[in-house]
């Protein structure tokens, strides 16, 4: 198994559904892993994971919030010196179509999805760029790529996410920091617990390893590109959805 032995990495929105499996998989690795997340009754996570293994604790962070950012990574920076690993995880929806969309709706997922990234990764990079090292991905989707009725706000979020990986990492690879993102297909999760069930199923049978995937699926997904040994992948974003083509 890749290692991340020594390692510390953020994960936003780690507390639950897929975020939950990165943070399992790379306390697996060894990583010392620091959940972000904005309920406080969501450290109950790093409780039940350090309680298996790994060494993992959790901070209230507002990732749209510069001041609650920049204060948690003070924090760490203080305790631990660096941050090696960012995995921008944390997302919302706001489903609806789009006559019927709210300007409120548009802007909560347009905040969380995209521009916490930008909030988020400014404070970070700046550590990263010092150590010479770094590992940042974040989380695309399919439906950036193929759309999904009722998600104009969601589907345009998730592919501007992949457009800003592609610039940031022109930026920062002759730092020895890589960018990358994941766009998962469909995962067993909250979000997808709240599509009724004859949609699933519908969906299952065009996957073509005819299954619905899980967070562990996504978390050695994230693994893989977070390892020293992905130093040459930068820049990409890489699909894992059992095969689906998206369009």
């Amino acid at each position: 198994m890749i290692s991340l032995e020594g390692q510390l990495a953020i994960i936003t929105g780690g507390a639950g559904g897929i975020g939950e499996g990165i943070c399992e998989v790379f306390c697996k690795a060894g990583a010392t892993v620091v959940i972000w997340d904005i309920n406080e009754g969501d450290s109950k996570t790093a409780k039940q994971i350090s309680s298996k293994k790994g060494e993992i604790f959790y901070q209230k962070v507002d990732i749209t919030s510069p001041d609650s950012v920049q204060k948690a990574v003070s924090e760490i920076i203080k305790n631990h010196k660096k941050i090696d690993i960012l995995i921008n995880n944390a997302g919302v929806i706001r489903d609806r179509s789009f006559l019927k969309m709210e300007k409120e709706e548009w802007d909560t997922v347009i905040e969380v999805n995209l521009n916490a990234l930008f909030v988020v990764c400014k404070a970070v990079v700046p550590h990263m760029k010092e150590m010479g090292y770094g590992r940042i991905i974040s989380s695309s989707s399919i439906n950036g790529f193929q759309g999904a009725f009722g998600q104009t706000n969601y589907a345009a979020s998730k592919a501007a996410v992949s457009g800003f990986t592609r610039a940031l990492c022109k930026e920062l690879g002759r730092n020895g920091i890589t960018v990358n993102a994941v766009a998962p297909g469909l995962i067993k999760s909250k979000m997808s617990a709240t599509i009724a069930k004859e949609i699933i199923e519908a969906k299952i049978k065009e996957i073509p390893v005819g299954r619905i995937g899980t967070p562990e699926d996504i978390g050695y997904t994230y693994l893989f590109l977070a390892s020293k040994e992905a130093g040459f992948i930068n820049g990409i974003t890489l699909h894992a959805n059992g095969g689906v083509m998206p369009t």
